[in-house]
């Protein structure tokens, strides 16, 4: 940043004024709207599915294109913003995002809305790497960077928090099409204070493109992404993840020995031989799996067993989510004076006691117990992203900012396919080896209990009260059991990344200045 009136200079860094924190809140706009994106369509898909009658396939696409063509094409564009321009990417892709989530929220048909999803995937990922990388350009001075960061992680947490909320005010006064348009409102003001409050930023030094590197990322990462969600929808029935894993790491190996050879390579592979780097990513990784499998396990408790509508449940989870919001912020303080892999590990202590909570306790697991699980888990996972992703920006050149940036919400976004996928996999075997179904029960009404809790609960509103009160009991008995065991499953989880931090992160507060 260039205004030297809002800079005051440091030894660790000149401090910006007032201009870069408004520059901080307008980058949140992007990042709240994606994360509200995040969990809103989950409401909207009944609705959806009324109007467009999607068949099932259709039904699974207008949820997986977003997520497949983002999580696919983040690296891409973090680097193309390091080359290209930052702030460029990021006015394209909220243009872009904006104009497509208006033609998504009008779609005729599911072909139409799959497309519009796929498409907002590509914008998407122009945003996300660029509001990282330009707080790395725009905060120089490592204190102000750490609460900046801090900010950025809680708007996650608090797009988490609106989504369930604002979903079930709008599906309640309008149409589906409602959850599409927010982002018209959200995006305007980005497109003009953008220009007004946030430098430009990129690569000095871009070196030539290479457009085979980005064929090889794309082939490398959509296989992999695909194969995790066939895998969740699937299980083991089909070898078509696998064979999809193998593509994708056959030409993961070629993308890095590319990279190896390219004297101005698209990703910089030295960037994983820093511990620092390295260890941050894998502990957003895991943070990630822990916290959407519990989100996972906890939303069909309260819905489909303690009986909370959408909203309620949503509701529920507020105190959580603002817990992880005021972790975040304040362990900025305690990161200045401590060392990471010492700050790390002692907070993910925190979510793994809320693991625990669920585990010995699921049998009776209460709704205020649930609620504290979830905070306990709030308060570690808020606190471990703030520094790790703080680490990532630190521990890369300014000038890769983009590509850093790119790699941890790859991170992010394989976290939470992969947090379903283990956590809901695991859920939905030890459910079906635990449900004891009663006596003289229809085999359709066995047949969906069987398959999901859901499909249990809503069978037994088929059935005359007495047995459908007996369905219930026994598939949430299932449920709970199983959860039990996923819980400490999630719990190890968390303890690995405790570990990785712990043996990666660095021993000094101030390192990586």
């Amino acid at each position: 940043m260039t205004d030297t009136l809002t800079r005051t200079p440091t030894a660790a860094g000149a401090r910006v004024g007032w201009r870069g924190w408004a520059a901080l809140v307008v980058l949140m706009l992007p990042v709240l709207l994606v994360s509200v994106d995040n969990t809103v369509l989950s409401f909207a898909l009944p609705q959806i599915a009324l109007d467009l009658e999607p068949s099932a396939t259709q039904q699974l696409w207008i949820i997986d294109a977003y997520p497949l063509v983002l999580a696919s094409l983040l690296v891409t564009m973090g680097v193309l913003g390091d080359r290209f321009g930052r702030r460029r990417m990021l006015l394209i892709g909220a243009a872009g995002f904006g104009a497509v989530s208006a033609l998504a929220a009008f779609a005729p048909s599911p072909e139409w809305l799959i497309a519009a999803r796929a498409a907002m995937g590509v914008f998407g990922a122009m945003l996300m790497p660029s509001t990282l990388s330009l707080l790395r350009t725009i905060f120089t001075n490592r204190d102000q960077r750490r609460m900046a960061i801090a900010v950025w992680a809680a708007g996650f947490s608090a797009g988490a928090a609106l989504g369930p909320i604002v979903g079930g005010v709008l599906l309640e006064h309008f149409a589906w099409g409602s959850v599409f348009l927010m982002a018209v409102p959200v995006l305007v003001p980005l497109l003009v204070l953008v220009p007004i409050l946030v430098p430009e930023s990129r690569d000095p030094s871009p070196g030539g493109f290479d457009p085979l590197s980005v064929v090889l990322s794309l082939a490398t990462m959509v296989p992999i992404v695909y194969a995790i969600k066939e895998f969740a929808v699937h299980g083991a029935e089909s070898p078509l993840p696998l064979v999809l894993i193998g593509a994708g790491m056959l030409f993961g190996v070629l993308f890095v020995r590319r990279q190896n050879r390219l004297q101005t390579p698209m990703l910089d592979m030295a960037l994983f031989r820093r511990g620092s780097f390295t260890g941050s990513v894998l502990v957003n990784l895991l943070s990630v799996i822990g916290l959407v499998g519990f989100l996972y396990f906890v939303a069909q408790h309260l819905q489909l067993v303690v009986g909370l509508s959408p909203l309620q449940a949503g509701l529920a989870l507020v105190p959580g989510l603002l817990a992880m919001i005021v972790a975040g912020i304040g362990v900025v303080p305690i990161a200045k004076r401590a060392a990471p892999r010492l700050v790390v590990p002692l907070a993910l202590c925190f979510s793994v006691l809320g693991y625990v909570l669920v585990a010995v306790s699921t049998t009776s697991a209460s709704l205020p117990l649930l609620i504290a699980a979830f905070v306990s888990l709030g308060v570690g996972i808020g606190a471990a992203e703030t520094v790790s992703n703080e680490l990532i920006l630190a521990s890369a050149p300014a000038a890769k900012a983009g590509a850093a940036s790119a790699v941890s919400e790859t991170a992010y976004e394989l976290g939470a396919v992969l947090g379903t996928t283990i956590i809901g996999g695991l859920l939905a075997a030890f459910y079906r080896a635990n449900l004891v179904l009663p006596d003289a029960l229809p085999g359709a009404a066995a047949d969906a209990a069987r398959e999901t809790l859901a499909g249990a609960v809503a069978a037994s509103h088929e059935l005359d009260a007495t047995l459908g009160q007996a369905l219930r009991d026994a598939a949430a008995s299932a449920f709970d059991t199983g959860v039990g065991v996923t819980a400490l499953i999630g719990a190890a989880l968390i303890v690995v990344a405790a570990v990785i931090a712990a043996f990666t992160l660095g021993g000094r507060a101030g390192a990586n200045r």
